[in-house]
């Protein structure tokens, strides 16, 4: 077994089980914050630029950046058909919108900073698009072998994309590498054992964490060429870090100033 193929069987998989565990401490809203760093597709970037060079991983990045978009479409979909569908229901028509968005992206192809207008311009917009509902008071317990399933689809996302760059090209290999599996995963089993609610609460908290991995395309995108990929890598890490930190505080203290919804009924 490569090296290469080692990490992506050990790397990534381990950050999903790390955040899963994380997030199901603190909540929805800050497991949706946190799923959202690239803890997936960083590490699918940094194999495509191993495997297929720093230009060809740069146009990936650009067009990861743009696929924010179709991820956004997704997660406002989902939530809002979890207000009235079950979780599978509700995971069909998110993914629908998703292809659609995707469909639409390879079709404008934006270029590098036409892409990063509109994501932030949407990022801004985007948590008044979710419906608003209370989280329940009582929740199932959640299967305790959930994390492995995570982990496994998180590994063969990785193995799946890289493998096949070559053939899908910068523009949909960098699309795919953000492909919802995080968001999916951790959806489908807070909607299943936690009520509506706590789903659309952590779909609306990585919209928050979406700014760090905005950054984190942009600054790769700019640096991998110039800079070289370990470079490259570890200033747009830096950034989406510092981003992810700022984005923690401003989370913090909105749901201090907020008041409990738990308690609110809708």
């Amino acid at each position: 077994m490569s090296v290469v193929l080692g990490l992506k069987l050990a790397l990534v998989p381990s950050l999903i089980g790390g955040v899963t565990l994380v997030g199901r401490r603190w909540g929805p809203s800050v497991a949706g914050w946190l799923s959202a760093f690239p803890v997936v597709s960083a590490p699918i970037l940094f194999f495509i630029a191993l495997e297929q060079g720093s230009s060809f991983a740069a146009n990936a990045a650009a067009a990861t950046l743009s696929a924010v978009l179709a991820i956004l479409v997704f997660g406002i979909s989902c939530a809002w058909a979890a207000t009235r569908f079950s979780w599978g229901i509700s995971l069909v028509a998110g993914f629908a919108t998703y292809l659609v968005a995707v469909i639409c992206l390879s079709l404008w192809a934006p270029t590098l900073f036409v892409a990063a207008a509109a994501v932030f311009s949407a990022l801004l917009v985007a948590p008044m698009l979710f419906p608003v509902l209370a989280i329940s008071a009582t929740t199932s317990s959640a299967r305790a072998n959930d994390i492995y399933l995570r982990m496994v689809a998180g590994a063969v996302l990785v193995l799946l994309v890289t493998h096949f760059s070559s053939r899908l090209g910068p523009q949909l290999s960098g699309v795919f590498a953000m492909f919802p599996i995080m968001s999916s995963v951790l959806v489908v089993f807070s909607h299943r054992h936690s009520g509506a609610g706590f789903a659309v609460s952590l779909l609306r908290g990585m919209v928050l964490g979406y700014y760090a991995f905005g950054i984190f395309c942009l600054v790769l995108s700019l640096a991998l060429p110039p800079l070289g990929i370990a470079l490259a890598f570890v200033a747009s890490l830096a950034c989406a870090v510092l981003i992810q930190a700022a984005s923690r505080i401003y989370l913090r203290r909105t749901q201090q100033g907020a008041p409990s919804r738990q308690s609110t009924a809708r």
